[in-house]
């Protein structure tokens, strides 16, 4: 299997090379040349497996020859090992129709320890044949950071350097990152929202003074690896609910658009998706992209899901890209664009491929806590903000097949995201026993501007460079 980039100019390479690169070198992100696909009979035949095995039949065909399915199953292995549930993603039902997939069982309680545990290992494995060190770099809205953190933090040939938004993380969520003092682990607090770190983070890819003297990789949704890894679990709930003879809806809290992309990436591959439901708060690009065709940035606004507090969702050219007919020269041409005029409008032909598997839906403030009264009241589930956002857009699919079941991505723990969750439902969620005495601990960051100059001066003392 070769990857491709977004914007066409950059050479094509194998699982093992995009995985360490992270972002493509003509600023594109990096994509299969070709989707795998699987019959009914092999979807149907992932019945009755763990979640491990069936990791190992997704993910084998992105894979090539870059691992053996026994060394895929070892990484597997030790990776879903430390999730606090068997299931590692398990289902719950909330009504007759309406499913929880609970993503948050992993050591910091949020779904991108689903990939990230994962891609650390993968960081590792590949490095070990190599005399060459990994400087990660990575924006986080709030739970990426400290998902990725855990999961690199001691680990050898790896510096990771992570920007949050200072102020704009819940306290759980920053204190998951900032009090792992691992000397391999930095934190910086920049003074701007998400969208800014993130931009930052690209731009040091695209910086070549800086990008040459540092082996650069990423692990935002940006990287290939982490989204391939969040594909599984989407194969795992629909088989367990009838696939491949019943199909099945997904309703997907969205801010970066990587968790939705990778329902998309498995209908590519033959799972009977009916729809997927991307649901956004407020910050709304996402929803007026594909209801009307405007993929314009707006301001953003803290609320209280800080994951989806973004205006650039830097997955959406994936989905651009394989819709417009994955033309990297028209791709390059309307992303320069974009981020010229912060706004873009998507073609026809983008425009009609979404709709035949995509709807969108806005949920405000009061919509998004009458989502959580109504788990706490009828289902006794406890749920956080970001998981609210997605049930109450799915609650509004009610032109859906009335035998699909609806099954909305529970992102996060609820204890993340106390304060919202006590002020909806009257219940202050514990903090679970597995991430120990986080209020207890010594924390370490550096608040920098959000500008290049700093933020690369700040990394470019601290990190390995190129032998």
């Amino acid at each position: 299997m070769k990857y491709i980039s977004t914007r066409g100019s950059a050479p094509a390479l194998d699982f093992e090379a995009v995985t360490l690169a992270g972002l493509a070198s003509d600023g594109g992100l990096y994509i299969p040349e070709h989707w795998p696909s699987f019959s009914e009979r092999e979807i149907a035949d992932m019945a009755g497996l763990s979640y491990v095995e069936t990791a190992v039949r997704v993910m084998m065909p992105f894979i090539g020859t870059s691992l053996t399915e026994d060394e895929l199953r070892a990484l597997c292995t030790e990776a879903y090992g430390r999730f606090a549930h068997d299931a590692v993603t398990p289902l719950v039902q909330i009504d007759h129709r309406h499913w929880l997939l609970e993503l948050f069982h992993g050591p910091t309680l949020a779904f991108k320890d689903v990939a990230l545990q994962l891609v650390g290992l993968l960081f590792e494995k590949f490095l070990s044949g190599r005399d060459t060190h990994l400087t990660v770099v990575g924006a986080t809205s709030g739970d990426t950071g400290s998902a990725a953190i855990d999961a690199l933090a001691g680990r050898a040939k790896v510096d990771i350097f992570m920007l949050h938004p200072e102020g704009r993380v819940s306290d759980v969520q920053r204190r998951q990152m900032t009090t792992v003092l691992a000397p391999n682990v930095h934190n910086i607090a920049i003074k701007g929202d998400f969208d800014q770190a993130q931009a930052l983070v690209k731009a040091m890819f695209a910086d070549r003074d800086f990008s040459s003297r540092f082996t650069l990789s990423a692990v935002n949704s940006i990287n290939w690896a982490r989204l391939m890894a969040q594909v599984v679990y989407y194969f795992y709930a629909a088989v367990r609910l009838g696939a491949p003879g019943r199909k099945v809806a997904f309703a997907v809290p969205t801010g970066n658009f990587g968790d939705v992309f990778a329902g998309y990436v498995a209908a590519r591959m033959g799972l009977p998706v009916e729809r997927l439901i991307v649901a956004t708060n407020v910050n709304d690009i996402l929803h007026r992209a594909l209801s009307t065709g405007d993929y314009s940035q707006g301001t953003v606004v803290a609320t209280a899901t800080p994951s989806m507090d973004i205006q650039v969702s830097s997955n959406f050219e994936r989905l651009l890209f394989d819709l417009g007919g994955r033309n990297g020269f028209a791709m390059g041409e309307s992303m320069r664009e974009f981020e010229a005029h912060r706004a873009l409008q998507l073609t026809n032909a983008q425009r009609e491929g979404a709709a035949g598997l995509f709807t969108s839906e806005r949920i405000d403030a009061d919509d998004m806590q009458m989502a959580m009264r109504w788990a706490s009241e009828r289902a006794g589930q406890i749920i956080d903000p970001h998981t609210a956002i997605g049930l109450a857009a799915a609650a509004r699919a009610e032109d859906l097949p009335a035998d699909v079941p609806i099954v909305t991505l529970a992102t996060a723990h609820p204890a993340k995201f106390r304060d919202a969750v006590e002020r909806a439902t009257g219940m202050r969620p514990p903090i679970p026993s597995r991430i120990g005495s986080l209020f207890e601990r010594e924390e370490r960051f550096t608040v920098l501007p959000a500008t290049l100059e700093a933020v690369t001066a700040w990394i470019g003392e601290r990190a390995t460079p190129k032998a």
